[in-house]
């Protein structure tokens, strides 16, 4: 009779690793040319975005001014020689402080800049989205001279902002603008338009209108031309007008585009300094001040509050990250996936 045995069962492995290596080093080990090229772009975002706004977050806790800032005061004696000594002042960390005090309205105009800006994103965004739409829908259509039209339509997004902002506070001017030659024309009294906080946020809106219209144009343009041709045909058939086919072809073919560019504009028109500094000036005395201006007059005009800067801007960022996130979950709620 012939004896079997068994096999060595093989070693278990030594206690406290595992035995195969780990998701990370699998993915390293198979992609690591793809990790390469990554990294660069890792490096240039850490330094040009996550510094800045770990930093910024860290000095929003403090209490750091151009007072402050300095370990030590020095003065010049009557010898000529400097007398140092330590800064009694000197900034500390002071916690959630900054963000009471802006908060509870004890430190600037966060609220009265809170509404303006709002005010101001609205405004632009609903004409933005609503003269974009019908620019592309004119433009999608066959037309003469439809490429020329599009070119300069597209124009005005391609001169820098701050051209654009000299342009329409000339235009606005109250002694020589166009905007009051042509009242004058028709027997109307010139306007002051800088005097009046809400025709200087007008001005202002105007100004910005012409700069995001194209946008706005060319990426729902885009959206119109993935509309399979066959969905109107079939509905002109079926004897769908012209505005129920806009209404339940187009719009819900533009959903996608639409949802992207909304969340697109808003945020960068909640971040649009240069019109408002540039056209306004904030005026009548600050009120059209906006918190992305509020903040830049904190960190550089008059004794400079980095701190307080900071605070507005982590604030702005809070107000982004919570409707971002509340414009997603709608987004979902409708079925779209993004």
């Amino acid at each position: 009779m012939t004896t079997v045995t068994a096999d060595p069962a093989p070693p278990s492995p030594p206690s406290g690793r595992s035995a195969r290596p780990s998701r990370l080093r699998r993915s390293w080990e198979k992609h690591w040319y793809a990790w390469a090229m990554v990294l660069p772009v890792v490096i240039v975002l850490a330094v040009l975005i996550f510094y800045p706004l770990f930093r910024g977050i860290w000095l929003s806790l403090t209490n750091l001014t151009e007072a402050n800032q300095a370990a030590e005061i020095c003065t010049r004696s009557i010898t000529g020689g400097e007398v140092c000594a330590e800064n009694p002042n000197r900034w500390e960390f002071v916690g959630l402080d900054n963000y009471l005090n802006v908060l509870s309205g004890n430190v600037g105009d966060f609220w009265q800049w809170t509404g303006i800006t709002l005010i101001w994103t609205l405004g632009c965004v609903v004409f933005h989205y609503g003269l974009g739409l019908g620019l592309a829908v004119m433009l999608n259509r066959p037309m003469w001279g439809r490429g020329l039209y599009r070119v300069l339509l597209v124009l005005p997004w391609a001169v820098p902002a701050f051209v654009s902002a000299f342009a329409w506070k000339f235009i606005f001017n109250e002694r020589f603008g166009l905007a009051n030659s042509l009242l004058s024309s028709l027997g109307i009294d010139p306007v002051d338009w800088f005097a009046n906080q809400w025709t200087s946020l007008f001005t202002a809106i105007i100004t910005n209108i012409w700069l995001g219209v194209p946008f706005m144009m060319v990426a729902l343009l885009g959206g119109m031309q993935t509309i399979p041709g066959e969905l109107y045909e079939a509905a002109e058939i079926d004897g769908a007008s012209a505005w129920q086919r806009f209404r339940n072809i187009t719009l819900p073919g533009l959903r996608p585009v639409s949802m992207t560019v909304i969340l697109l504009g808003t945020i960068w028109t909640f971040n649009m300094f240069p019109i408002i500094f540039l056209v306004t000036e904030g005026q009548p005395a600050g009120g059209t001040e906006i918190l992305v201006t509020g903040a830049f007059r904190a960190a550089f005009e008059g004794i400079r509050n980095y701190s307080l800067a900071s605070t507005y801007g982590v604030l702005i960022l809070s107000i982004l990250l919570v409707f971002s996130m509340f414009y997603r979950r709608a987004l979902r709620k409708q079925g779209e996936v993004w």
